[in-house]
């Protein structure tokens, strides 16, 4: 099994711009406080980012934490060409990933970053439950990058 997820960004700045924010180490460490991790690290070369952050396993369900622990290892990686990037997220040390694309489109004026992933968790009974959560998560998450990136834009 897996589960599909497609949600948008949108930006009121040209593409260019959006471009050089998800490619400042900056605003990528800006996003992970926003997102309320522990901890995070981020490195940038040229156009392949990498992050890694770390989130309390609080308020997730029972079934699910007993396959995380008390926290969550997330590891990203984006590899950027022009205006699209190849995603590819894990959580180190277990069953399973999410892989897609993050991709921006412009009108000039506003930019939308169209991030598209598959989930998918190898756990026999409850990996379709476990990518369901994963889902809900990685939406929140979107939305707290969405805010960080507004922010990030009206301050710069």
């Amino acid at each position: 099994m897996a589960k599909r997820i497609t949600h948008q960004l949108t930006y009121e700045a040209p593409i260019e711009t959006v471009r050089a924010m998800l490619l400042d180490p900056g605003f990528r460490e800006s996003v992970a406080a926003q997102q309320r991790a522990i901890r995070s690290t981020v490195e940038i070369e040229g156009t392949t980012v990498h992050l890694e952050t770390v989130q309390p396993a609080s308020g997730i369900p029972s079934f699910a934490k007993k396959f995380v622990g008390d926290e969550i290892v997330i590891d990203q990686r984006e590899n950027w060409k022009g205006d699209t990037a190849d995603v590819h997220v894990t959580i180190p040390g277990k069953p399973g990933d999410m892989k897609g694309t993050a991709r921006l489109t412009s009108d000039g004026t506003t930019t939308t970053e169209t991030v598209d992933l598959e989930v998918k968790v190898s756990i026999p009974l409850v990996g379709g439950k476990i990518e369901g959560l994963i889902g809900d998560l990685l939406v929140k998450a979107l939305k707290a990058e969405n805010r960080a990136g507004r922010e990030w834009l009206a301050a710069h």
